[in-house]
């Protein structure tokens, strides 16, 4: 089986385990902040409804620079490049021979922050993004957005927020709404985002139990759907590929350092659904899957 990135937040589980309140912090003025990160995960082999099943092999990588300009605003650039390969077997009854293979997912962003004061942000993230399957058009491959959200914090133990993301993903523009939270409960539990939302989806839920300053478990999912432009000599030529679900995850995290993270999780995929659509975003053929085990490993790191 061939190996390619990930996105279990680009799947939507692993991938970028940064949330936007996070971005949104304060640093000292003049100030640069490095940080990132590298993830692998494996999807099961998962049975599609009308026969075949299928398994998904992925890694990302990730560097975020955040510069504190001003007391109030800060900006930086967010590179990412994911890539996933997606080993089909059997019949896939709903599409003609195998759908689609390696799928990869680079892609540019940029982060402004402004916080007139200690309790109010706002935030910016516009966002370019290729996301295409090997063999396919980079040209047609490409889309881009940007994600506006606003966090007040109402108290030392609670920040609240809301956020809309606005992309276009290969001929279809997607809206979507999100909350932002940082509810730490009380010395040990907390509420809050798992996952940067972005061009896939919001950013989830989840509620984590800190043992100490090294471990940490938690519990959490949220809804991700994303499209890829198909090879243009594969069997829908210069098509649309859609992968949808749920992840549903546990999560253990290790402090290796002060600065230095590793997440262990370990999920299910449900309501998951496959979608080939035409050059034009007109739908041909879809099919249902089994909800589908995930594994994925994560490290994180600031410079």
């Amino acid at each position: 089986m061939a190996i390619r990135p990930l996105i279990v937040a680009t799947l939507a589980l692993c991938g970028a385990l940064v949330t936007l309140p996070s971005l949104a912090q304060r640093i000292p003025v003049g100030t640069t902040v490095p940080s990132g990160g590298v993830s692998a995960y494996y999807v099961f082999e998962t049975g599609l409804d009308q026969g075949g099943d299928f398994s998904v092999t992925g890694l990302l990588g990730s560097l975020d620079v955040l510069h504190q300009f001003t007391p109030a605003f800060a900006a930086g650039v967010s590179l990412r490049y994911g890539y996933e390969d997606w080993d089909f077997a059997g019949t896939p009854g709903a599409f003609r021979d195998t759908p689609w293979g390696d799928i990869h997912r680079p892609s540019v962003g940029f982060v402004f922050t402004y916080a007139p004061n200690d309790d109010l942000r706002f935030l910016a993230v516009p966002t370019v993004q290729w996301a295409y399957e090997q063999g396919a058009s980079t040209g047609d491959a490409l889309m881009g957005g940007a994600i506006f959200a606003a966090t007040r914090k109402f108290s030392p133990t609670l920040s609240l927020g809301f956020g809309i993301g606005v992309f276009d993903e290969l001929e279809k523009t997607r809206v979507f709404p999100f909350v932002l939270l940082d509810w730490q409960i009380n010395e040990r539990l907390r509420l809050g985002n798992p996952f940067r939302a972005g061009p896939a989806g919001g950013a989830g839920l989840e509620l984590a139990y800190k043992f100490d300053d090294a471990w940490e478990v938690a519990a959490g999912g949220t809804w991700r759907s994303y499209r890829f432009r198909l090879d243009r000599d594969g069997p829908y030529p210069d098509g649309i590929g859609e992968s949808r679900g749920v992840p549903l995850f546990l999560r253990t995290s290790y402090s290796v350092t002060r600065d230095a993270r590793l997440d262990f999780l370990a999920g299910v995929l449900v309501g998951g659904k496959l979608i080939v659509s035409d050059s034009n975003g007109n739908d041909i053929a879809e099919d249902d899957h089994d909800a589908a085990p995930i594994v994925g490993i994560t490290l994180r790191t600031r410079f």
